[in-house]
């Protein structure tokens, strides 16, 4: 036992539990249901790739889900490649702009910002993020990555992919992130929570906006 008559092993148990309930208050507050540091991947082998290119394998903070959204590959496709419209169906992210012309393609940089709830070792604060395309394969996959800066936070370089499959449901999307950056890696175990928290999100609104999309309406005709 210490002097305080608490062993450290007690106190380790009392720190984890303190970061739990933070983390759970924390992505409450932002309007996101908590999610485990799980994964539910589709490649178990981590072999998704766009293009030949994949997150960071070598990232101590990673996480991957993967949902069968009962929609057509095109409504699907429209909604995550129109960047400028994110906002629209994603009350996470707060503002959104394209910085090139065009389609989305390989090599074209968009800029949007996010809340992040406050930690135990970080503030709550927006975070300002500009992402470079660096695969595409039209209704097929895409990769981004590029660095998170806001108050107090910073996250050096994210990479973020996204594949879509047709299936006989609709279409199976599968998705994936790596942070980097000595700040989040300081504490893996809430960071990778957090990131599987927005992850669990953005892959909640995009099902459920494509599936508003594509529900018939019922007319209703008075005799």
């Amino acid at each position: 036992m210490s002097a305080t008559g608490t062993s450290p092993a007690s106190r380790s148990r009392a720190r984890t539990a303190v970061l739990t309930a933070a983390l759970t208050l924390a992505t409450a507050l932002a309007g996101t249901a908590p999610a485990a540091a799980r994964a539910t991947p589709a490649h178990q082998d981590g072999t998704a790739r766009c293009a030949g290119r994949g997150v960071d394998r070598d990232a101590l903070i990673r996480y991957e889900s993967d949902t069968v959204i009962r929609a057509s590959l095109r409504t699907v496709w429209k909604l995550q490649t129109d960047v400028e419209r994110w906002p629209a169906w994603q009350p996470p992210v707060t503002s959104a702009e394209r910085l090139d012309a065009g389609r989305l393609r390989e090599g074209s940089r968009f800029h949007w910002t996010t809340p992040a709830p406050a930690t135990p070792a970080t503030p709550a604060t927006t975070l300002a993020i500009t992402s470079t395309v660096r695969a595409l394969r039209p209704h097929d996959c895409v990769l981004w990555s590029g660095p998170a800066i806001g108050e107090g936070l910073r996250i050096d370089r994210g990479v973020h992919l996204w594949t879509f499959r047709e299936v006989p449901e609709g279409v199976r999307v599968h998705t994936e992130e790596t942070w980097t950056g000595p700040q989040v890696e300081a504490d893996v175990p809430t960071a990778t929570a957090a990131l599987g928290a927005g992850l669990e999100a953005w892959l909640r609104d995009l099902r459920t906006t494509a599936e508003a999309r594509e529900r018939p309406v019922t007319v209703s005709v008075s005799r």
